[in-house]
């Protein structure tokens, strides 16, 4: 969580939420402890899927990148092999993220979009 109040001069250590006053790893708000990043949702359609084309840092090949899925890692190896089969593409499932070998945005947002996810494109 580097993008909360971890020192306050005026207090010391803060180890509380500031919206709950809950400690943190017990926190429940809807800012999750976070200041201004919602919490997310482990139901389709929850928001925050972002389907996307990157090229950096992989010597020059194209990658389809899906992020911010709430489901579980082995909920998330079916959707990628689903995919990898859907687009006849390689990928991998990277740290929470889908990489799928190629540019497959629009075969992949209109997958998700049937099975029910409100997923965006992302970088153009």
């Amino acid at each position: 969580m580097p993008d909360r109040l971890v020192y306050s001069t005026d207090g010391g250590r803060v180890t509380h939420c500031p919206v709950c006053h809950q400690p943190y790893r017990h926190c429940r708000c809807e800012s999750g402890g976070k200041p201004g990043k919602p919490a997310s949702t482990s139901a389709p359609g929850g928001g925050g899927i972002r389907v996307s084309r990157e090229r950096a840092q992989r010597g020059g090949k194209t990658v389809t990148v899906i992020r911010g899925l709430p489901i579980s890692q082995a909920e998330l190896e079916t959707l990628a092999r689903n995919l990898k089969r859907l687009c006849g593409a390689g990928g991998t499932v990277k740290e929470g993220t889908i990489e799928i070998q190629g540019d497959h945005c629009d075969k992949i947002l209109a997958h998700l979009q049937q099975l029910g996810y409100r997923a965006k494109r992302a970088g153009g």
